[in-house]
């Protein structure tokens, strides 16, 4: 569990709801059922619209990497990538056949497969390049669902202020009815504005670390596999394993 994310959810609505209090207004007044509904089912609405439905549901599901982000994997690959490279000097590249069946990366398992089968290395790098392409693309897209939520919101925000004005002269008329309609039109603009900057822009940036994370180890692995089918020096494999580790 990431506890700084959620202390920064925590501290956002704190900040929200003590300058609200601060200012004399009333927590409840935040609170419009229909403002929301405005805000969020039109700005997903309009996501859905651009994306491919399988583009949506992964970045949907994304989301709880935010909360509970994958493991650490840097320690275990550098492991993983000392042993590839003993094996294949010591016993040959067929060697790593037990490997390669061992691992449950598929990534991994591939570029193990491609040493095994004898591929010529610029060819494996060339399709090893076209996985993490491919694997990063397929990302992003499903990152810039957030990204894209966050540009619609603040705008559909603004369409629910406008049906909030709508409402408030159709019953000018009637005294009643107009506090409904000016609270639905001030407060779609603060969920529309709130919910880009303080929770939609933060989650596709932290996804977007996550995602650069994990093609940055599949760009390491894939220049590991080609040194180990090159036979190049254990010293430049080590220093893949140094650049791995590295803070990002």
């Amino acid at each position: 569990m990431d506890w700084a994310s959620i202390a920064g959810v925590v501290i956002a609505l704190i900040g929200i709801a003590i300058g609200q209090t601060m200012e004399g207004g009333k927590l409840s007044s935040l609170v419009q059922p229909a403002a929301f509904a405005i805000v969020v089912v039109g700005t997903f609405g309009a996501v859905l619209l651009q994306s491919k439905l399988r583009t949506f549901v992964r970045g949907m599901k994304m989301l709880r990497m935010v909360f509970a982000p994958p493991p650490d994997t840097r320690a275990a690959l550098a492991r993983d990538i000392s042993a590839w490279n003993l094996a294949a000097r010591r016993d040959g590249l067929l060697s790593l056949e037990r490997h390669m069946l061992a691992s449950k990366d598929k990534f991994n398992t591939k570029g193990l497969r491609l040493i095994v089968d004898g591929i010529n290395p610029d060819k494996l790098r060339q399709l090893l390049d076209t996985e993490i392409t491919a694997y990063e693309t397929e990302e992003r897209l499903a990152v810039r669902v957030w990204e894209s939520a966050a540009g619609y919101a603040p705008t559909i925000g603004i369409l629910g202020a406008v049906l909030g004005l709508i409402h408030v002269m159709e019953n000018l008329t009637d005294p009643t009815k107009l506090g409904a309609g000016i609270a639905v039109a001030f407060v779609s603009t603060i969920y529309g504005v709130g919910l880009a900057n303080l929770f939609f822009y933060p989650i596709a940036n932290k996804l977007k670390a996550i995602v650069n994370q994990n093609v940055h180890q599949q760009e390491i692995a894939a220049a590991v596999f080609y040194d180990i089918a090159t036979g190049d020096h254990s010293r430049v494999i080590e220093e893949r394993i140094a650049t791995l580790m590295r803070e990002h």
